[in-house]
């Protein structure tokens, strides 16, 4: 969603909408101080591992602050959050209400930032206009992990964590001119989310992108949606009338996906694959039954603010990630959004929101 100087193709979440596996920075998170790292031995041979650090340490409190979770992915976003703090006995985890009033967000923030946590996670309901607030925490030597949405400055966090809009759209385009390579003529449609966030553009770019390496392919209809079920239906019953004849769907996102195949059933349609987005259980489970045009989903990984817990907690208590020779958290991590199909499901169905 944002506009910024880290890294490319930095994405962002519905208007809140805000937004694999994730890497929670299931990159375990590991102590670097001293000269000589813990180890354990790895079974596979000689090589020294680092062992995964979750035993206690010094107590952390970390400050939450999101949007209103008024979608099933940010809910998601909130559930990791709460599940992660709860597994470490050393922190403690103040969560905000939440609210998609940039406003209201900052108030919230200021009232951690005035508690002196350790260590704020924010995914702010509009970057740009948050930044303030987070070169606030900064300069109060307290420091940010910026979920999702990004700062307009880099000096606003220490880390920014997120998913990838761009290579969403790219791995759906991917997927779906592999599976139509050999099809003289192929015709292809668009379900977008809402056209005046940046994430949309961004991933009907990497879409565009991808279906350049397939000349035989051409997309013939676009239609944007809210990120609803109810427009997803409505907007998808328009293209399903549009065009008669198509061989393949993408769409953004799978809570919207919910009403497009509703749509797709009461028009009675089974002569295309469709692939969605955003990687919700209701999608993996239809991916998994085989029983309709759903074929595969591009992940964006809720997990992503679990994986914030984590690098909070490792700021707090001058840890890097486990599996990195980095003594330091990095600056940025982009989740990868991987496409789940019948063949792999069984593998992230964990990871699947409701």
């Amino acid at each position: 969603m944002p506009e910024i100087p880290l890294p490319s193709r930095l994405p962002s979440r519905r208007g809140m909408l805000l937004g694999t596996a994730a890497v929670s920075a299931t990159a375990v998170l590991t102590g670097c101080t001293g000269n000589e790292p813990k180890e354990r031995k790895d079974p596979a041979g000689d090589r020294a591992a680092p062992v995964a650090d979750d035993r206690p340490g010094k107590p952390v409190t970390i400050g939450f602050a999101g949007p209103q979770a008024d979608h099933g992915w940010l809910d998601a976003i909130n559930d990791n959050a709460r599940s992660r703090a709860g597994k470490y006995s050393d922190v403690t985890l103040e969560i905000t209400e939440g609210s998609n009033d940039t406003a209201a967000q900052i108030g919230q923030i200021q009232t951690l930032i005035n508690k002196k946590v350790d260590v704020l996670v924010v995914l702010p309901a509009d970057g740009k206009a948050l930044t303030q607030v987070g070169l606030q925490a900064m300069k109060a030597g307290i420091p940010v992990v910026n979920l999702d949405r990004v700062f307009a400055s880099p000096q606003a966090y220490r880390c920014w964590i997120g998913g990838d809009n761009y290579g969403m759209g790219l791995n759906a385009g991917r997927y779906i001119g592999e599976r139509l390579k050999d099809r003289r003529g192929a015709r292809v449609i668009e379900l977008a989310g809402v056209d005046s966030l940046e994430l949309t553009r961004q991933r009907t770019q990497g879409f565009d992108d991808a279906l350049k390496n397939y000349p035989n392919i051409t997309k013939v209809a676009r239609q944007a949606a809210e990120f609803t079920v109810e427009s997803g239906q409505a907007k998808m019953a328009q293209l399903l009338q549009a065009e008669r004849r198509f061989d393949a769907l993408w769409n953004h996102d799978d809570d919207q996906g919910v009403g497009a195949l509703r749509a797709i059933a009461q028009a009675g349609r089974k002569d295309f694959l469709m692939v969605g987005g955003a990687g919700a259980r209701s999608a993996m489970d239809a991916i998994k039954a085989d029983d309709s045009v759903l074929k595969a989903t591009v992940l964006y990984p809720p997990t992503m603010a679990a994986s914030a817990i984590d690098i909070a907690r490792a700021l707090a208590q001058g840890k890097g990630i486990g599996g990195m020779s980095e003594q330091e958290i990095p600056a940025s991590i982009t989740l990868y959004s991987a496409v789940v199909t019948r063949e792999n499901v069984d593998r992230y169905l964990p990871t699947g929101f409701r």
